[in-house]
């Protein structure tokens, strides 16, 4: 193990805590190089300062009690480290590196392993984690903690992360912060914003998660080019959506989903609140998933099809004129396109039959599907015998789906 301060090498032999203590001599702004080896962790980093894995295996190692990493000063860089062992206090959040209003670090290029939370960005602005590998300890989902934890956290990039098999990572009260070409795989909240404004999601990557996104309390959010694919379990949500304003959802891939997105409407609320435009929407067991009432969404252009259901309505009112809904592919149609402008001639209507009941009373899904499902929603649509609900309305459905 060597180590290099202001490029003279120091025997680590010689130092009860040779990292800590070079740390504490170096000048403000230097650079620390550490070579290959296991460096004792539960250090606290108070200066603009760079601390870099020179080797290939350079392991800072907590002693499994408090974080590995303390950040409270600005300007800090850590890169090419293997960081493990934190504590398993969620009280005190235990984390693989802990910062606390700081601004302007950067962490890139690290492997995060066998800790509670990976990082802890409390009120840290304009700061870069990049390029970073972040899983946690392999306890039971509800003994595991979050990849990323911001609070009161803005203007950050988080950009080309793989994040595994974690609980979360949550967004609170952060705003204007960028998620970019990210993996998340097999976790529980894969991205979890609540109260956080003005974020964006480009070009990741969601797969095997329970649910890949939830967006609570969100405003002015875009969420664009994302892959979301089989979201795990019965539940099974690619996008959740609820309370938000001016939320823009555009040219994501959603599929293999037991629900692709789940969307909780506002009986009160005023407004244009959701824009899902040039999706693709295919081969979930439901593909929009609507909880009270329809109102006030933009649904354009997408492609839909190969869905179990296309949408389903679960409780509060029908489809509503404050809605939008045209130019999406819909491979259910069943029109004509007489004048060949690629425009069905007649609009596309999505009703509740007799199937609807399962929507109601999920102990009826058991049923759905089987003969007498089939034969009642048969039925319904040859004569109907109670009213259908009309739940959704396209009134320029396109022919296909190029």
């Amino acid at each position: 193990m060597r180590l290099f301060l202001f490029g003279l090498l120091f025997p680590t032999f010689l130092l009860a805590n040779s990292l800590q203590d070079a740390i504490n001599a170096a000048a403000p702004y230097s650079t620390i190089k550490l070579h290959n080896g296991v460096y004792k962790g539960n250090i606290f980093i108070n200066k603009p300062l760079s601390i870099e894995g020179v080797g290939r295996h350079v392991v800072i190692e907590g002693s499994s009690q408090k974080s590995v990493i303390t950040i409270t000063s600005s300007h800090v860089i850590l890169k090419h480290l293997y960081i493990a062992k934190s504590g398993m206090n969620m009280q005190t959040i235990d984390a693989a590196i802990s910062m606390h209003k700081v601004r302007n670090c950067e962490i890139s290029y690290c492997h995060i392993y066998d800790v509670l939370y990976g990082i802890d960005m409390d009120m840290v602005e304009n700061s870069l984690i990049a390029h970073n590998y972040i899983t946690t300890k392999k306890n039971d989902l509800p003994l595991r903690a979050n990849a990323l934890k911001l609070y009161y956290a803005n203007h950050n990039l988080i950009e080309a992360n793989k994040i595994e098999n974690v609980r979360d990572v949550t967004l609170n009260y952060s705003h204007f912060n960028v998620f970019k070409k990210n993996q998340f795989i097999g976790n529980r909240f894969a991205t979890h914003l609540s109260l956080s404004h003005n974020n964006q999601f480009i070009n990741n990557s969601y797969k095997y998660n329970s649910v890949a996104m939830m967006f609570m309390g969100a405003k002015n959010t875009k969420v664009i080019g994302n892959e979301i694919l089989s979201s795990n379990g019965a539940a099974g949500i690619g996008v959740m959506i609820g309370s938000v304003a001016n939320f823009l959802f555009k040219n994501n891939r959603v599929s293999f989903n037991a629900k692709g997105l789940y969307i909780q409407g506002q009986e009160k609320a005023k407004g244009m609140k959701r824009y899902i435009l040039g999706n693709e929407i295919s081969y979930n067991g439901e593909a929009l998933h609507f909880h009270a009432s329809i109102k006030d969404n933009t649904i354009v252009r997408n492609k839909i099809f190969s869905n179990i259901n296309d949408v389903v309505k679960d409780a509060g009112k029908n489809f509503e004129s404050s809605n939008v809904v045209e130019y999406n592919y819909w491979d259910r149609y069943a029109g004509f396109d007489r004048n060949g402008d690629g425009i069905g001639d007649k609009p596309f209507k999505v009703y509740q039959y007799a199937d609807q009941l399962w929507h109601y009373n999920h102990k009826v899904k058991f049923f759905y599907a089987s003969p007498v499902m089939t034969l009642l929603n048969f039925l319904s649509h040859l004569a109907p015998f109670i009213e259908p609900n009309l739940i959704m309305e396209d009134m320029k459905p396109l022919m296909n789906n190029k």
